[in-house]
Order: structure tokens, then sequence, then C-alpha cells
């Protein structure tokens, strides 16, 4: 089953963020689609996600997570050292969100942002849902 991650679209730490994953995870096995896009918007309905949320999310076997949960989830599906970076699965999600929740709240600041939406490769487009 694959996975899907919905992003920041005009986030530039979002956007580096799926170029990475998209470099070590070879099998394919995540499927992405910014929040801003008609596919992100009919997921958030879809699972009856608020269009509020300011977080990057995974939606796999039908369940639904956000903030540290979602990248924790993304972490163990990558190659290389990435994936046991999931043991932090064992800290409370107050914490883990807590930090999470600073970075996110200053993304912009810190990363800046794009007035459009990630334009994908010819080779990254088969990886985007439409």
């Amino acid at each position: 089953m694959e996975t899907i991650i919905l992003f920041d679209g005009i986030c530039n730490l979002c956007n580096s963020s799926v170029q990475f994953i998209i470099k070590r995870d070879p099998k394919g096995h995540f499927k992405f689609a910014s929040l801003q896009s008609e596919t992100g918007q009919f997921l958030l309905n879809q699972y009856g996600i608020s269009k509020e949320i300011d977080s990057i999310i995974v939606i796999e076997n039908e369940k639904v997570y956000i903030k540290s949960s979602a990248a924790l989830r993304i972490c163990s599906r990558l190659n290389g050292i990435w994936r046991y970076l999931s043991i932090l699965r064992v800290l409370p999600p107050f914490i883990r969100n807590f930090v999470y929740d600073m970075v996110a709240k200053n993304r912009y600041k810190w990363f800046g942002k794009k007035e459009s939406c990630l334009l994908p490769t010819s080779e990254m487009k088969k990886r985007f849902l439409k």
C-alpha cells in the first residue's frame, strides 16, 4: 500500500523535504500532493482533516498522522540512517510536537516561501498525485 504525504507546496522547507524523501525512497513507496492542490483538498475533506492544519500529513492504511508522528512515520520508511530517527516515537507526543511546532511556526521566516507550488521534474511527476 502506498503512503500519501500532504505538504505545504509554497514552503521552501517542505519542498526541500519532499526532494529529500524522494532521493531516499527509491522503491517509490511515498506519493505526494500539496495541501493547496485539488487532490490535497479532496484528501483533507475525505479524511475529515481541518483545512487550517499547519503540518505535514501522512495517510497510510486509512490512518492519518500529523506533525511529529507523520515525520517519524516517514523516517521509518527511508533508506539509510534516517530510519533510526523513528525511535523517537518513544517520546511523548507533546514533547515531539513542541519541537515540531517551533520549526513549523518559523519555517517561512527561516527558510522562505515560494509564490507557487513545486514544479516536479518529469522523473518526479510519477510520484505526485494528480
